[in-house]
């Protein structure tokens, strides 16, 4: 034992509280579950004690021949639920409620294959629209196109008419300078000839 450890402070102490704390929390952590599944399981029993004593104490079943019975004469002790029972077991009326049934199922077909024939058909015309429209792009595409073409060779026959044009030019020059001529003097020339005249 240490020296200034107090007398209360044992190793077997410390256990004893160390292990009410575990139990207190696992109390804290489990206790709302098992108490919630209890309560549960107890309902649950209750209920099927409470079924078994109901039917125990009812009146015994009946034989449910709705044939035999008028409809407006049920037994004081019968309630809904076994007037209903006995329009199940009836077949007569199973088989229009199936017939009920089986022409609402077809009806409900028949409204959506129209639907959809319907929505089919405005997938047509809207596809046919559309390769109308696009036959038509194609059509001014193809215009466009050819007026291209047109202007390329109208473009490239007057560059080669103009790089034609040019070489005589020089040829001209070239020989108009061989034979003497310069430009500044038959400016001039030309200028002073334009003055005589007007005189």
């Amino acid at each position: 034992m240490a020296l200034n450890q107090p007398a209360w402070c044992t190793p077997a102490l410390l256990k004893v509280l160390l292990g009410l704390l575990a139990l207190c929390l696992a109390g804290y952590i489990l206790g709302p579950p098992l108490y919630w599944h209890s309560m549960e399981g107890l309902a649950a029993v209750s209920r099927s004690t409470s079924a078994a004593a109901a039917s125990s104490s009812s009146c015994p079943a009946c034989v449910c021949d709705c044939s035999s019975q008028p409809l407006l004469s049920i037994p004081h002790g019968l309630n809904n639920i076994s007037f209903s029972d006995c329009s199940k077991h009836d077949p007569d009326m199973s088989e229009d409620t199936e017939k009920n049934f089986a022409e609402l199922l077809t009806e409900e077909l028949k409204l959506r294959e129209a639907e959809a024939l319907e929505n089919q058909q405005r997938a047509d015309m809207a596809l046919l629209e559309a390769k109308k429209i696009t036959s038509q792009y194609l059509k001014e595409a193809d215009k466009c196109n050819s007026g291209m073409e047109t202007c390329e060779e109208a473009r490239e026959k007057a560059e080669a008419a103009l790089a034609a044009q040019k070489k005589l030019t020089a040829m001209w020059l070239q020989r108009a300078r061989q034979k003497g001529w310069k430009e500044g003097v038959a400016k001039s020339r030309a200028g002073s000839q334009g003055n005589v005249q007007a005189v």
